[in-house]
């Protein structure tokens, strides 16, 4: 009799099921569909904030420009994805301390200078490169954060944390490792133009 009680509850269960499968409607155009797509890409991408001169730092030198600034926000995200990239003060100052080789990416509207004034001297005496960028905001945003970030670096020699699989593995790093020493080569320019 047991058996034959919890048959009955599954029968009902399975005649539930498919009367709400029944109920979905069948005419779906596939116009609404593009729509919501494109929606959801525009709050994706998030508009560029535009940052005056008079608020920038006066130590914000060299300044990326808007090309250069596009390559780093990529390298940043590629290396976020990663886990190659240390996000502020603390962690950028203990990977200098340590030794490790990078890329220093500094945000140039930090309304308290002294928080970030050090920076640029550390990674002069360690022979790491660095450019500064406009916003706090896009620079944390391209770390995939939330909160707007005073500086990252990217370290690309770091150990990886997560594991992935062997075939995917070495076409994104390549692709990263270029975009990488491409941004160096431009931020070392920028530094060669400073001294002459």
């Amino acid at each position: 009799m047991v058996k034959d009680k919890s048959e009955k509850r599954d029968k009902k269960k399975v005649k539930e099921v498919t009367e709400t499968v029944t109920e979905v409607p069948e005419d779906v155009e596939m116009e609404d569909t593009d729509a919501v797509k494109t929606e959801k890409k525009a709050k994706k991408e998030k508009e560029e904030i535009v940052v005056p001169l008079e608020d920038l730092s006066p130590i914000a030198h060299p300044l990326a420009q808007k090309k250069l600034v596009k390559k780093l926000h990529k390298t940043i995200k590629k290396a976020s994805k990663q886990r190659q990239v240390k996000r502020g003060v603390k962690e950028v100052v203990k990977g200098i301390r340590k030794g490790e080789k990078g890329l220093l990416v500094l945000a140039g509207d930090i309304t308290p200078i002294d928080i970030i004034s050090h920076l640029p001297v550390l990674s002069e005496e360690a022979g790491i490169p660095y450019v500064f960028v406009t916003s706090k905001e896009e620079l944390g945003h391209a770390s995939a954060t939330k909160r707007p970030t005073s500086c990252v670096m990217v370290c690309p020699d770091a150990k990886k944390k997560a594991k992935r699989k062997e075939g995917e593995k070495d076409d994104k790093e390549d692709d990263y490792r270029e975009l990488y020493e491409e941004c160096c080569r431009e931020v070392e320019k920028l530094d060669q133009k400073l001294l002459l």
